[in-house]
């Protein structure tokens, strides 16, 4: 695809399943470029953001992380500073006083190496990245791998395992903005979510958890019925109007099952459905509230506000300065293990 600016070779790859649906990662922040899948009619159809070019995405510095790999720690660490061991650590801090996604270049900036693989006779990449002790403030060397596995049913599945040898912190997700009409087909506002979460962690203004864990009941944040992203999305809920939109960490039902069925997403003029299912606590729904039209996307359309919506799957934002929501501590010895899996569909 090209170099980038200390001259690493930048590749592509293409996975291909035998129903016709293909996703493109390329070894630059093992970043999704495209996912085609078929609507009702079977046209295919890219359903993912981003950028036209590897050039932009280096230049822009993908400012959205559109596609990313998102580590060592995907949503927001408060002040950029926790203790572990009683040791306090400082991350590089790029969200106001916060750390947002890892850092100044974290995961999402990184080359990773590439392995062609099968996995129960299903097309894979296999990502590896060495990050080294201290990067981004971070303690340990963390050795990460990321599997993308697209099976003949029509399943994206995301695996993430990461050893250490010193005590650290780690939250990986995985990045996609989705829009099932197809990328750059207006917003995502007559989406129909249904998320399957009873409570979500409330956030302060610089959108950082309070550490208490609230019920979604009459609030424009509960989708436990299906309904349109857009019906609610312009509410003077107080936590709405902190995030313009959509943000927030849902804690997911059914805890106690490997792998739990969080969420799912139906567009009603393509038919395409988007199941999500994942061995993680926590999804963050996020809507797209800060694209702003700057950005032309693959097929030179502008992304407006809410052009695509993400569902991260992931443990707590700030979880290691909240003694009370789940760990996210991995010691030397031990294996992060975690699996997320987005199944296709249509109706």
């Amino acid at each position: 695809m090209g170099k980038t600016e200390v001259g690493e070779a930048i590749y592509l790859y293409s996975l291909t399943n035998s129903m016709g649906m293909q996703a493109s990662i390329m070894t630059y922040g093992g970043i999704m470029l495209s996912l085609k899948t078929p609507d009702r009619n079977g046209i295919f159809e890219d359903i993912v953001l981003g950028y036209p070019t590897l050039k932009e995405y280096i230049n822009t510095g993908n400012k959205s992380y559109f596609g990313a790999i998102i580590g060592r720690y995907a949503n927001r660490i408060a002040n950029g500073r926790f203790t572990l061991d009683g040791t306090t650590f400082q991350l590089s801090v790029n969200d106001n006083p916060n750390t947002l996604h890892g850092g100044k270049c974290g995961f999402n900036k990184k080359v990773w190496k590439a392995e062609e693989i099968y996995q129960n006779g299903s097309v894979a990449l296999s990502l590896s990245y060495w990050s080294k002790n201290g990067e981004e403030g971070f303690p340990g060397n963390l050795d990460v791998n990321v599997i993308y596995t697209l099976t003949d049913s029509n399943e994206l599945k995301i695996d993430y395992a990461a050893v250490t040898d010193t005590t650290t912190v780690v939250n990986l997700t995985q990045h996609n903005y989705y829009n099932l009409a197809g990328e750059g087909n207006g917003n995502i506002l007559g989406h129909i979510l249904t998320l399957h979460a009873d409570r979500f962690t409330p956030v302060n203004p610089s959108l950082i958890p309070t550490g208490k864990v609230q019920s979604v009941e009459g609030t424009p944040l509960d989708f436990r019925k299906s309904t349109p992203i857009g019906a609610r999305i312009h509410s003077s809920y107080p936590q709405m109007k902190y995030a313009n939109g959509y943000d927030f960490n849902y804690v997911l039902n059914g805890n106690k099952h490997p792998m739990i069925y969080a969420a799912s997403v139906y567009e009603p003029t393509s038919g395409r459905v988007m199941e999500v299912y994942t061995t993680q606590p926590a999804v963050q729904f996020y809507s797209g509230n800060q694209l702003d039209g700057s950005v032309m996307g693959k097929r030179g359309r502008a992304y407006p506000p809410y052009a695509g919506f993400c569902l991260e799957t992931q443990h707590y934002p700030n979880s290691p300065n909240e003694p009370d929501f789940p760990s996210t501590e991995l010691l030397p010895g031990h294996l992060y293990r975690q699996s997320s899996i987005y199944k296709f569909s249509v109706m």
